[in-house]
């Protein structure tokens, strides 16, 4: 009879690996885990989309910040919430409706954010959102932007005409303003990319200018600096590597780039999810280092994009990334502590930890989190889904497992 390997909670401080392997290896099937994913992401998703449908978003979603916060808190933190809830769950509702549980709550979910992207541009709305003021909103505008890149037919083109025209409006203001000179490159290059996917009138140095200090500031072995001086933090795999991919592609679709840049890009990528990958630790958690940790399953992104993409290395199988990914969800999302009272999220990493959190971070920030489940957008006969469980390679490799030797790359 095969191993199954269960992935679970395991609570005990410093717990040997035999006991934590013992409880690794029982049957869960990947159909149980994806209905942990939804659950999941529709606990985190909902305060924000269904608030926003009704127009209730400024009302009651709460205003945490941390004790160094330094921005103007209502002129952000609204348009944070909804750009990055978004950019998590496009790909999911980007499926065709179905008669299941899980196709009746997507199909709700979809319904309620379209309702509330009219809302969030609407200037007569209690939840009108500011584009306008501010340097924040150019991050959070390339949430929304790269929400509608990864799934136009399910949340752009059922938009009505004013609607689009709204936000056409808004994502050209933000031209008003420039940005920190770093990662916020790519989110001017991403917006202004969605205008020219739309074939409207976009601005093709901003775009150019991100895509070629990217290149700049390449260092090697899938890591890109996140500006002149390298950061050690989880920003390439939160903003880089998924932004510039899907930027590229569309300026490979529409003849503006080449397609070896797009390649590249690709196979950098590749790279880095392996790094992601090996960074999941055999009780299923993995490090809290560098900026923006509040981030939370945000961190895995780009591992999550490239198995989307069906781009995994060949040692790297679909269910062990599901399985090591479902391990650390369990570990943040099976209690509450990471909730307050209402189901929105709190400031901190894996419970209310508002020290650590950046002068830039409030509630609507916490909503990256939504950007680790991407893998929802795989249906669920898709074999990320249905083969059986499989250990991850920080579980192989402190199990005596055989494990493929890492290496750098030159690309």
């Amino acid at each position: 009879m095969k191993m199954i390997f269960k992935i679970t909670l395991i609570v005990a401080f410093g717990l040997g690996l035999n006991q934590a392997e013992a409880q690794l290896k029982k049957n869960v099937t990947g159909q149980q885990d994806r209905a942990f994913w939804v659950k999941t992401l529709n606990r985190i998703a909902y305060p924000v989309v269904h608030n926003l449908a009704n127009e209730t978003l400024k009302k009651n979603m709460p205003l945490e910040k941390g004790p160094k916060y330094g921005l103007n808190l209502t002129k952000v933190t609204y348009l944070e919430a909804l750009g990055r809830t978004m950019a998590g769950l496009a790909p999911w509702l980007a499926l065709p409706d179905d008669d299941t549980a899980e196709g009746k709550l997507r199909k709700t979910m979809r319904s309620e954010l379209l309702k509330g992207l009219a809302n969030s541009v609407n200037p007569t709305s209690p939840d009108y959102m500011n584009y306008r003021t501010e340097s924040q909103p150019i991050v959070d505008a390339a949430y929304v932007a790269h929400a509608f890149i990864r799934a136009p037919k399910a949340l752009w083109e059922p938009l009505d005409g004013v609607t689009k025209k709204r936000f056409i409006e808004e994502f050209k203001a933000l031209r008003s303003r420039t940005g920190a000179y770093n990662n916020w490159l790519l989110f001017s290059g991403l917006t202004e990319g969605f205008l020219l996917s739309i074939d409207e009138a976009y601005d093709p140095a901003r775009v150019m200018f991100s895509i070629n200090k990217m290149k700049e500031w390449y260092v090697g072995d899938s890591w890109y600096s996140d500006g002149a001086k390298f950061s050690m933090d989880y920003y390439n795999s939160y903003v880089i590597h998924p932004m510039l991919v899907d930027l590229l592609k569309v300026l490979v679709e529409k003849k503006k780039a080449s397609q070896a840049d797009y390649d590249l890009a690709v196979q950098r990528m590749v790279r880095h999810s392996e790094f992601l990958e090996r960074m999941i630790s055999p009780e299923g958690t993995y490090p809290a280092f560098g900026r923006s940790i509040t981030y939370r399953m945000g961190a895995f992104q780009a591992l999550a994009q490239t198995a989307l993409m069906e781009k995994l290395p060949e040692h790297v199988k679909p269910a062990q990334v599901r399985c090591g990914l479902t391990a650390v969800m369990h570990n943040m999302f099976d209690g509450n502590q990471n909730f307050d009272d209402k189901g929105w999220l709190v400031l901190g990493f894996n419970g209310h930890q508002p020290e650590i959190a950046d002068y830039y971070t409030s509630t609507g920030s916490l909503y990256l989190t939504s950007l680790g489940f991407l893998n929802l957008g795989m249906p669920a006969d898709h074999k990320f889904w249905t083969d059986e469980p499989a250990p991850w390679t920080g579980l192989k490799a402190w199990t005596g497992e055989p494990v493929k030797k890492d290496y750098k790359v030159d690309y």
